[in-house]
């Protein structure tokens, strides 16, 4: 049963018509707000064949305004000085041989992943671990690197990363409710324009079927991506 909330913010949106993304960020500004920090989510449903190894779309996008989210960060390396230059990023866990068995024995108390491309070989292990939770560090989202101190910078500044699940969609966090409509703008743009620019080369209809924002609690609303040259 919709929340009296909910309701209320289904009156303020025209579910059939597709908004500038800068109307889109005013009509999520007065929905009614919850009673904590609502994390901001683009969703979209794509044109595309996960399945075909040459429709996957990934990658990874720094956010202008951050995402708002605290970011723990955990770097296998065997190389003192990758260490040593991860922990003076701000990584919140380095290590190698008793990193990877506490993952081995289920632990995940962490949202990113980084491994310099020598502990790889051992990290690779926890792929039917990590890999189900989207925590396996890969080069193509920067997460493998022998500049480690630079990826941590990175996702700590609020580098989010996109890849389309087995239903053809993408969701990606653009930042929390608190953010200035502006900055919440520019967040967005800087997601669908990446999204936009991976349409794979094999791709020869549509190829961003539709694409909302919401807030944590509230009802999508519908972008117009037309102005993204997507298509």
């Amino acid at each position: 049963m919709p929340s009296k909330r909910f309701k209320k913010a289904l009156e303020l949106v025209d579910a059939t018509k597709n908004y500038s993304l800068k109307d889109a960020v005013v009509v999520l500004a007065k929905f009614p707000k919850a009673k904590f920090n609502e994390t901001i989510d683009l969703a979209f449903r794509l044109g595309v064949d996960p399945k075909q190894s040459d429709q996957m779309v990934r990658g990874t996008v720094p956010l202008p305004h951050g995402s708002g989210k605290l970011v723990r960060v955990l770097v296998f390396t065997r190389d003192g000085n990758a260490a040593d230059a991860a922990k003076a990023a701000g990584a919140e866990y380095v290590g190698f041989e008793e990193m990877i068995a506490k993952c081995q024995a289920g632990w995940a108390d962490f949202d990113v992943a980084i491994a310099t491309p020598e502990a790889m070989i051992e990290v690779r292990k926890l792929g039917k671990v990590l890999g189900p939770r989207g925590l396996m560090p890969n080069p193509k989202t920067g997460t493998v690197t022998d500049d480690t101190a630079k990826a941590v910078r990175e996702v700590k500044a609020g580098r989010v990363e996109y890849k389309v699940d087995k239903a053809g969609n993408v969701h990606v966090v653009v930042g929390k409710l608190s953010f200035k409509p502006e900055h919440i703008e520019e967040n967005a743009r800087a997601v669908i324009e990446a999204v936009a620019k991976a349409r794979p080369n094999s791709i020869k209809g549509t190829y961003i079927n539709s694409c909302t924002i919401s807030a944590t609690m509230s009802p999508p609303v519908r972008v117009d991506i037309r102005e993204f040259s997507s298509n």
